[in-house]
């Protein structure tokens, strides 16, 4: 099976898609932040931008997750904002990217005014930075962060369910 990788920077609904994607297929949901060492979140709270090499244990992480879940499949949160980030959770098998993609003013006040999250509206700018958009040889969808949380993923499952 295909697992569903919903992608995209802090505040643009990961989670709230992600969670709400996985029951809908029945599968389980898996939240990024969950796979971050202890010091990334650490790193992030006080407002420090990640490096490759702070990201690379939380992706094999997420990777190995993707791995023990091809033949259930399932939905899991990572920003994967780099190709070579996305390459490498395809590593652990078949996956399907969902991108959820916003304008900065809107996510900006998305992450001020969510609670008992970690990071900081200042890291937004290093996150718009790194993104590097889905490439057409990529499996997914980019859908705009305006739409309701509801629509977003009626339009995620019917894109997931007419893929080649």
């Amino acid at each position: 099976m295909t697992v569903i990788v919903v992608m995209g920077v802090s505040g643009s609904g990961k989670t709230t898609v992600g969670e709400a994607l996985a029951q809908r297929l029945g599968v389980e949901y898996a939240e990024a932040d969950a796979f971050h060492p202890k010091a990334n979140i650490e790193k992030m709270s006080a407002g420090h931008p990640l490096t490759d090499e702070d990201r690379e244990p939380w992706l094999r992480a997420i990777e190995k997750w993707i791995a023990g879940h091809q033949r259930s499949g399932g939905v899991v949160s990572s920003s994967a904002l780099k190709r070579r980030y996305r390459d490498e959770l395809r590593e652990g098998g078949k996956v399907w990217f969902l991108h959820l993609h916003g304008e900065r003013d809107l996510l900006a006040d998305r992450i001020k005014n969510r609670e008992g999250h970690f990071f900081p509206v200042s890291l937004l700018d290093s996150q718009l930075a790194d993104l590097e958009p889905l490439q057409p040889d990529e499996p997914g969808l980019v859908l705009e962060i305006t739409e309701p949380p509801a629509d977003l993923v009626e339009a995620a499952l019917v894109a997931f369910r007419e893929r080649a």
